[in-house]
């Protein structure tokens, strides 16, 4: 960690990409705001304009990109180009509903990260707290991998577990897996960018 007017710089810039309230994001921001976070937040894209997570970054001052580039190669190349010139060393994925080119993942290899809300490789894809009440599971919890052009099969960063009660449902599953996502998602983007 390098000194600068005596005060400590952050060693990497990420970007969090997002469609909708951000509450993930949040749990980021807060971690980069620790005086001496190994990151910090520099871009925050969201696919949607109306999603609430963009008035979040507004508010803690981040830079915020409005752009659904998974449609439109052009875009993608934009997008691309704006995360290189902010030297945005990690993508963080936090519910941006969203598939990523090929093209997209090669451009960032090793360097986009994802949150899972299941312990993987159980219940990839979407409706995981669903599938978790209908198998009547004791567990579940949430990963953090990375993000390779097979759906939700990158190497796995951190998971974490929590119990499934005999009166849970998807709402009480999904409130206890967010709460435990808000606390791995940090550490896990820290771990990774330790081994940069």
């Amino acid at each position: 960690m390098k000194k600068s007017n005596g005060n400590l710089v952050h060693s990497f810039n990420i970007a969090v990409f997002i469609s909708g309230r951000g509450s993930n994001l949040l749990s980021i921001i807060k971690k980069s705001l620790n005086r001496n976070s190994l990151f910090r937040v520099s871009l925050v894209l969201s696919n949607k304009g109306s999603a609430k997570g963009l008035k979040l970054a507004k508010k803690y001052g981040i830079k915020t990109l409005i752009s659904d580039f998974t449609k439109s190669k052009a875009k993608e190349k934009k997008v691309i180009k704006i995360v290189n010139k902010n030297q945005i060393k990690l993508i963080c994925l936090a519910g941006f509903m969203k598939i990523l080119s090929n093209n997209f993942i090669k451009s960032f290899k090793g360097k986009i990260i994802n949150i899972h809300p299941s312990l993987l490789p159980k219940y990839k894809g979407l409706n995981t707290h669903e599938k978790v009440v209908k198998n009547k599971d004791t567990y579940t919890g949430c990963t953090v991998h990375f993000v390779t052009k097979k759906l939700d099969s990158g190497e796995i960063i951190l998971k974490k577990k929590v119990r499934v009660k005999i009166n849970d449902n998807k709402i009480t599953i999904e409130k206890k897996v967010l709460k435990i996502e808000h606390k791995i998602y940090p550490e896990a983007i820290v771990k990774v960018l330790s081994n940069f």
